[in-house]
Order: structure tokens, then C-alpha cells, then sequence
């Protein structure tokens, strides 16, 4: 989110985010939750509210133990969702991510039904920041026990899965986060249509590191500069 953005604008991007969410396929119903970081803590979607019924005030501004965070935006009092935990402990250890995204992609949580990350089947998985998308190990929604292992699953990366569950994506902006989440649901099919014929072989460290590098240079996706303006996302390479 650009610097001076003011709590209504923040507000509405956060609001657009979590709608496009489900514009896009990545989630269903009430299921999932966005959330951007804010002076004193992180604005997220409420609970139990669909997507398309939400406006900028029924979002929640909260400190990262939960509390209610005043600012200077009309709220109405919703609760915060249920998965505040995951979003305020994954802030709090990632001081370079601005945004989170966690949603029930029906490729991606396929996979996380089998406890299975995606490993480097394809080069374009270096766009999580490393060379697999790990899979948390599965724990009650909303536990601080879910937290703590999607933490760990997200250790020197910007993406990972959670078992029986779905699937977790960062970013420093909510454009990046949301544009990673596609690209994991999308990687997720094609290791399952991979799969079909067999474990497909696996790209070498040497490779992933290479592509990685290749990536920095040129900016691409979850390599891009965290100071360009929000929005500019370049091309992902295919």
C-alpha cells in the first residue's frame, strides 16, 4: 500500500482485494480472509460476511493481539475473521510483507487434503520465494497452533499450503499477494494434471536458484521492488 494512503483508501483496497478473490475463482462463499497492514496493526475482513455484501466499513482494524484498533473510518462493529491470528502473527514476523491472502483454492486445497506441497516440478514455483511451496501440518482453524505452523511453512518464502485447509500467500501490496495466490491455484492444477501420468521429474536446486536469479534481475513477480507503486506488476515469464 503507497505511504499516506489515508484508512478509507485502504479500506476500499482491501474491500476490491477480497471481492476479486472470488471474481477470479480463488475462493467461495464467506470462506478465506485478506488482510493489509496499518499503523498499529491490520485491517481484515470480517467474519462470516460474503464478499459481495461487504463495504470499506465493515472491514476490521485490530492490534496484533485482536483488540479493536480505532481509526478514522466508519466501522460497524463486525467481528474480525476467525483467522486473525494467522494474518496478525505472520505480520508481525514478516516486516517486509504488507499483505496477506488465505483462501480455499479448489486446486490448491486438493492437494493440501493429501498433506502434499508443490515441489519444483516447474520453474515458476520460485515465484513463493524458494524452490517448493511447503504444506503446513494441519491444526483447528483459527488456533494458535495454525499460526505458529504456517509460520514456519513460510519461512524464506511467500507462499505456502495448510493442510486440510487451503492455501496462504504474502506480498508488499495487496496486488502482489492476491497475483501470487493465482499463480499457486494455478500451479497446483498443473502438478495434479501431472500427476496423472506419474510423479513428474524434478528440476534440480542448481536449476531453481538460477531461475531465481534470472527473476531478480528482471523484477518478476514476487521478485519485483517492493517500492514500485502499487499495481505495477510485471509480466510473469511462461
Amino acid at each position: 500500500m503507497a505511504d499516506g494512503c489515508g484508512p478509507l483508501d485502504q479500506r476500499r483496497a482491501l474491500l476490491s482485494a477480497a471481492q476479486g478473490l472470488n471474481a477470479c475463482g480463488l475462493n467461495q462463499g464467506t470462506a478465506g480472509n485478506l488482510s493489509l497492514r496499518i499503523p498499529g496493526g491490520l485491517l481484515i475482513t470480517p467474519s462470516s460476511l460474503p464478499y459481495e455484501q461487504m463495504g470499506p466499513e465493515d472491514l476490521v482494524a485490530i492490534d496484533p493481539q485482536g483488540r479493536p484498533l480505532a481509526d478514522s473510518a466508519t466501522t460497524t462493529g463486525r467481528a474480525p475473521s476467525s483467522e486473525w491470528r494467522l494474518h496478525a502473527d505472520i505480520l508481525a514476523r514478516r516486516p517486509e510483507i504488507a499483505a496477506v491472502v488465505h483462501c480455499h483454492s479448489v486446486h490448491a486445497t486438493a492437494l493440501a487434503c493429501h498433506g502434499r506441497g508443490i515441489p519444483p516440478f516447474h520453474y515458476m514455483v520460485v515465484q513463493a520465494g524458494g524452490p517448493d511451496i511447503r504444506c503446513a501440518g494441519y491444526a483447528t482453524f483459527g488456533s494458535q497452533e495454525l499460526s505458529d505452523l504456517a509460520v514456519a511453512a513460510l519461512r524464506e518464502r511467500r507462499a505456502c499450503l495448510l493442510a486440510h485447509h487451503g492455501q496462504v500467500t504474502l506480498g508488499s501490496s495487496l496486488e502482489q499477494a492476491l497475483a501470487l495466490a493465482v499463480e499457486v491455484e494455478t500451479l497446483a492444477q498443473m502438478y495434479l494434471q501431472a500427476l496423472q501420468l506419474g510423479e513428474p521429474p524434478l528440476l534440480s536446486g542448481e536449476e531453481m536458484e538460477e531461475v531465481a536469479e534470472q527473476m531478480q534481475r528482471r523484477h518478476y513477480g514476487a521478485f519485483s521492488d517492493p517500492a514500485a507503486p502499487p499495481g505495477q506488476s510485471p509480466d510473469l515469464p511462461r
